[in-house]
């Protein structure tokens, strides 16, 4: 992996090629200049900048000379000018959106030019845009940077794969140390430690426990809880580690202390029965309508789903459910394509939804079919005997 003052980093052949797509769908729009912005976690600021966020920033993108990024705080600045390969980094000022003024005034943009907005926005600093440069339209461009950052490159997977690796260390983690008598949030500490030694940095740890033989909770929930952990739970998680700003996400289920009950081995082969089938759909030129048509299999034996069925990694498009528990306003007839990389993450539940379990993992698009990214086994692990 290449580094930059020590931090991770992509080459510059990399950097020029994604900022080259960038500019040549501004050309496709006319667009003068793309203004992004993100809070703590900024993905699409990273995927030009390289900075990863720690509280607000604006990345300035003129169809041609440099690019300038603004940080909040003030004492995040040096960290960011030594991280982020953009020549311009300074401060956003006491109030940043006066900032974001000054870069825009500077590149002295003609009368009736537009400048598209990526991220999620406050209205009143779009009013405030819009009142200093009246001749100058704003406009919705977020899905430029998103669409490109769909498919992955070399470079990226690479990423993703380091990732995927630190998500299989937690599961390990929590596999080896889960015990009777632990409270739940203790598991938060199993799960972060195990990565955080290697460089991984904290995702997400949605888990949740409850007795097998008096479930009350269906889906990995997203606070642990004081609950003290006792022989016969079960524990279900959906765990992401990240790599600088790319994660892997894997979903299993523990059984604590004993075998799993006669249910919740049901409940399970299911769950996996779900994953194997969208996982065997899964390749380039498939198309949601597939991946609805596998999923089918867990109403067929009675059970539903809670959480979504699958979605792009880092929460990229398509996230969708099945179509008897669809909640979102997706289409059937989006295409997967090469280098996509998803997450396939059947919560299987009964109608009651007081007991469930996920299964699942992350998975890249091939030609021919997937590549996992994780090699942890797709099992209902036992743990703490």
């Amino acid at each position: 992996m290449l580094e930059r003052n020590g931090h991770p980093t992509f080459s510059d052949a990399e950097f020029a090629r994604r900022l080259a797509a960038v500019r040549a769908k501004m050309d496709e729009r006319a667009l003068a200049l793309l203004l992004l912005y993100g809070a703590r976690h900024t993905a699409e600021i990273a995927y030009l900048s390289n900075w990863p966020g720690t509280r607000e920033a604006f990345l300035v993108v003129p169809r041609e000379a440099d690019l300038t990024l603004l940080v909040q705080l003030y004492n995040h600045v040096p960290n960011a000018r030594r991280v982020a390969i953009t020549g311009d980094v300074r401060w956003a000022g006491a109030r940043s959106i006066d900032a974001v003024m000054t870069a825009i005034a500077e590149r002295s943009l003609p009368d009736g030019r537009a400048v598209g907005l990526v991220g999620a926005w406050r209205w009143h600093d779009v009013d405030s845009l819009r009142e200093r440069f009246p001749r100058l339209r704003f406009v919705e461009a977020g899905d430029i940077v998103r669409d490109l950052r769909a498919i992955k490159s070399a470079e990226e997977l690479a990423f993703l794969r380091t990732a995927a690796r630190f998500t299989d260390l937690a599961m390990r983690a929590l596999e080896r140390e889960v015990r009777p008598g632990m409270r739940e949030h203790e598991l938060a500490t199993i799960v972060e430690s195990s990565y955080g030694r290697e460089g991984g940095t904290h995702g997400i740890h949605f888990m949740a426990t409850t007795p097998m033989r008096d479930p009350q909770i269906g889906v990995p929930s997203q606070l642990q809880s004081s609950r003290v952990i006792a022989r016969g739970d079960v524990l279900i998680t959906e765990i992401s580690a990240e790599h600088w700003g790319y994660t892997g996400q894997i979903h299993r289920a523990y059984a604590v202390g004993e075998a799993p009950t006669q249910a919740y081995r049901a409940l399970h082969d299911v769950a996996v029965e779900a994953y194997e089938r969208i996982r065997d759909v899964l390749r380039d030129g498939a198309t949601v309508g597939d991946v609805l048509d596998a999923a089918e299999a867990v109403h067929e034996r009675g059970y539903t789903i809670y959480d979504d069925l699958l979605h792009g990694a880092s929460q990229l498009p398509p996230i969708i459910q099945t179509r008897r528990t669809k909640r979102g306003g997706w289409r059937e007839d989006f295409v997967f394509r090469e280098d996509m990389v998803v997450v396939v993450q059947p919560n299987v539940v009964k109608d009651d939804e007081r007991m469930g379990l996920q299964v699942g993992e992350t998975l890249r698009v091939t030609k021919a079919g997937v590549e996992r990214l994780h090699d942890y086994p797709m099992e209902f692990i036992v743990t703490g005997g």
